[in-house]
């Protein structure tokens, strides 16, 4: 793990892995929880995590790079609940490449856990990690100028809903009518680093 100073109070951690950083993040939470990490914010990304609020960043680094960093501990948070369609205009391109047919990749899709590895790219976008790696496909050759909000998408070892409509260059395989971003409700992201996710399939209309 390297720390990195970003400006006067602030640290980027750089782990060697996505599961590393989740292991960290998890650890840091943990940390701030029984009060010895004093920080303002812990934002986690695919392999760092940023540490803002720091009062002495350099002596933080020093006793960051020693760090026992324990497994991701099973994860107990609330599990939600997407409603999905499995009606993407990707599906057919995603079933070849898994070599399966079209309704087998709902399947195997619905019937894996995710959790939220981080958040980024717009409000409320989470990055859902839990597909094996043989089900992990490429990004689009032409992203879409316009994907609509509630597209279900996969892209590497990633699963997406898109919050609001935006360009995108993610396999569309389905649509849901959850609402990942809502500034009248709190939190107002549905989704959050280390939140449980299922996507639960329902008929097209």
């Amino acid at each position: 793990m390297r720390a990195l100073p970003v400006g006067e109070h602030a640290l980027l951690l750089e782990g060697t892995s996505g599961e590393e950083a989740r292991a960290l993040h998890a650890e840091l939470l943990r940390r701030r929880a029984e009060g010895s990490l004093t920080v303002r914010e812990i934002v986690p990304a695919a392999r760092t995590v940023l540490l803002d609020g720091l009062d002495d960043p350099a002596r933080w680094a020093a006793e960051l790079a020693s760090f026992d960093v324990p497994p991701v501990p099973p994860c107990a948070r609330e599990l939600v609940e997407l409603p999905v369609r499995y009606d993407g205009p990707d599906l057919a391109e995603v079933a070849a490449r898994w070599q399966v047919p079209e309704d087998e990749v709902a399947r195997i899709h619905a019937g894996t856990e995710f959790t939220v590895a981080f958040c980024g790219f717009a409000p409320g976008f989470g990055y859902l990690t839990g597909l094996p790696a043989r089900c992990h496909v490429p990004r689009r050759s032409t992203p879409r100028t316009a994907v609509p909000a509630g597209a279900v998408a996969l892209a590497g070892p990633y699963t997406g809903v898109y919050p609001r409509s935006s360009p995108g260059g993610w396999q569309l395989i389905g649509t849901t009518d959850a609402v990942l971003w809502d500034h009248a409700r709190v939190p107002a992201a549905l989704l959050s680093p280390g939140t449980r996710v299922r996507f639960v399939p329902v008929e097209n209309s």
